[in-house]
């Protein structure tokens, strides 16, 4: 992580609770949710250097772990913040192997550690089940019905909508803070991606059957030069690529080829 007050390499709020719940995984053998609770708890009362609002509402409170958060959502009426899902990486690799309806359920009662909105619980278990068929070596697009069809029915429309192939992020009408639109992104942007290295994936086919990968030219004067290469967007048009922009979706494979490294390390027998 780097910017936004973080130093290069400083994990943030998010991903230190991650790691809090992944080592109450680890180290009480399955989902121990007063001790997953109680890590959150000392870890909020340590005075981090960042933390949610509801998430601190919520640890700060003094109320048990099994209705704190329901509390505070009777109280606020706002708790579909996106904190259960930015946390949510080690548990879907942990419940991974277990099931759909079970990793599901998994995400439900750890969001709801947090937030007392289901539309929380609902996008964390989505996000479960997408990782969970990634590991499985299937497409995680590919599951976003059956997803979908496990999402409890008062919040399945408004999944339905962010996840569809034709939503994109910049009509959301919430700000993606909020868990649908957090998650609506993120799966856009993987949708984004996958397009972009397919085309690029055909433009290397082409490039092999007219014989052109990686072939030296010759100037007139005799000298030698390589193709030029696009330094900017993919091939999207002259005044974008001068621009330097980059598709989401590029920043998005980046931190999906570290995370996938990351996994495959986590889960090696």
């Amino acid at each position: 992580m780097r910017g936004g007050g973080w130093e290069p390499g400083e994990a943030t709020d998010d991903r230190q609770i991650a790691v809090l719940v992944g080592e109450s995984l680890l180290e009480r053998g399955g989902l121990d949710l007063p001790d997953a609770f109680g890590r959150f708890r000392r870890w909020a009362a340590a005075e981090p250097k960042d933390i949610g609002l509801q998430t601190e509402a919520v640890l700060s409170s003094g109320d048990p772990w099994d209705t704190a958060a329901a509390l505070h959502f009777q109280v606020s009426r706002r708790a579909a913040g996106n904190g259960a899902l930015m946390r949510a990486a080690t548990s879907a690799v942990y419940f991974a192997g277990r099931g759909r309806e079970a990793t599901m359920e998994a995400a439900r009662r750890i969001a709801a550690l947090t937030h007392g909105d289901r539309a929380a619980w609902e996008g964390t278990a989505v996000f479960h089940e997408l990782v969970r068929a990634a590991l499985t070596g299937a497409d995680p697009l590919d599951a976003v019905e059956d997803a979908l069809a496990a999402v409890h029915p008062e919040h399945r429309e408004r999944y339905a909508v962010v996840l569809s192939a034709n939503w994109h992020p910049d009509p959301a009408t919430e700000f993606n803070g909020a868990v649908w639109p957090c998650l609506g992104s993120a799966v856009w942007a993987l949708r984004t991606t996958c397009l972009l290295r397919g085309r690029r994936a055909r433009g290397d086919r082409s490039r092999r059957r007219h014989g052109h990968r990686g072939r030296r030219h010759r100037r007139p004067g005799g000298s030698r030069v390589r193709p030029r290469r696009r330094t900017g967007a993919v091939d999207r048009g002259p005044a974008r690529a001068a621009s330097g922009v980059r598709p989401a979706g590029a920043a998005y494979a980046r931190a999906h080829r570290a995370g996938t490294g990351a996994v495959r390390r986590a889960t090696a027998p």
